[in-house]
């Protein structure tokens, strides 16, 4: 049955053409500029799917670069904390070192008030560290009036860490 539609169907179609009627190319052209209602949903389906697709792709960029920029605004407060807690930390430590400076000369005046032989033998059982950090904080002549009387070790790594630039 559907080969004798079929063929009427191209008998209908060819009968003008072989006719010589008017009518035949522009029935022709016109099917051709118009493709069959079938084809042209189904291409825009297709085109509508493939735009709902980059819309989906787009909120979800969108939701990233969203996630991003609260992450970077994240980390930017977190680094304006950390160097702000750095800085008080650096104030902190600038203060302690003024403190210990200002106790370390008041020691000093202590020990220069004293006989260089009584302020070496006292030097000489503080431990090494503070007694460097005496010597570096007094004035040059105070400093060759006690080495005689200070252990030969220490005055060779305070020599030693003055030269070395520490």
């Amino acid at each position: 049955m559907k080969g004798v539609l079929r063929t009427a169907a191209v008998a209908l179609v060819a009968l003008p053409l072989l006719s010589g009627g008017g009518e035949g190319p522009s029935v022709q052209a016109a099917e051709v500029k118009n493709p069959p209602r079938s084809a042209a949903s189904a291409e825009a389906a297709a085109l509508e799917a493939k735009r709902q697709q980059l819309a989906q792709k787009e909120a979800a960029l969108n939701a990233k670069e969203a996630e991003l920029n609260r992450l970077s605004a994240k980390l930017d407060a977190r680094v304006a904390e950390l160097n702000a807690a750095k800085k008080g930390i650096e104030e902190s430590l600038t203060a302690k070192n003024k403190q210990d400076d200002e106790r370390y000369k008041k020691m000093i005046k202590i020990y220069k008030g004293l006989k260089p032989e009584e302020a070496g033998n006292l030097l000489n059982k503080l431990n090494e560290k503070m007694v460097i950090q005496m010597l570096n904080q007094m004035d040059q002549k105070t400093a060759v009036k006690l080495i005689p009387f200070i252990s030969q070790p220490r005055v060779l790594e305070w020599t030693r860490l003055n030269l070395a630039g520490k």
